[in-house]
């Protein structure tokens, strides 16, 4: 057990102490997508949804719930961030989105940028459920990260971009 930083010795759940690591610049980047009928696309995309904007709202979910990670998930450090961004692509099948946290501090932002996509898609769901119950919330995932002791890491098949 030696490898899992969230266990103690004799394998029992703990927050990781972050207090002896030094400071440096952390940022990480995460997407995911929703697939709907074409009819719930359109309807977004036209601003026809009857709840009103839903990518405005959905981008402003995503903000706030990558402020509460550490309220949502047990071991998660609460964190002051710099920034976050929630942005949507529409595609042909649905609503792409990418998401990102970034900070200066002792722990990384990975959970943030995964809580703040996966927020915004179920917003767009419960936003637009009432034109398409069947929607899928799929590909959530960490796209990339940078900082940190582990360093710069980015998925295989993300495209390189700039800073």
């Amino acid at each position: 057990m030696t490898g899992l930083t969230h266990l103690d010795p004799d394998g029992n759940a703990r927050m990781v102490d972050v207090g002896g690591k030094a400071e440096s610049r952390r940022l990480a980047i995460a997407g995911g997508h929703i697939r709907m009928s074409r009819e719930a696309l359109a309807a977004i995309r036209d601003g026809e949804v009857p709840k009103g904007d839903v990518l405005a709202a959905a981008r402003i979910a995503g903000i706030m719930a990558a402020k509460k990670t550490g309220e949502l998930i047990p071991l998660c450090h609460p964190l002051a961030l710099d920034a976050v961004t929630v942005d949507f692509v529409l595609t042909e099948t649905g609503v792409s989105v990418t998401a990102s946290a970034s900070l200066t501090g002792r722990t990384g932002v990975e959970m943030e940028a995964l809580v703040a996509a996966t927020v915004a898609l179920l917003t767009i769901y419960d936003m637009a459920k009432a034109l398409d119950k069947g929607m899928v919330v799929e590909q959530v995932r960490l796209l990339e990260k940078r900082g940190g002791k582990s360093g710069d890491w980015k998925a295989a098949d993300v495209p390189d971009r700039t800073a």
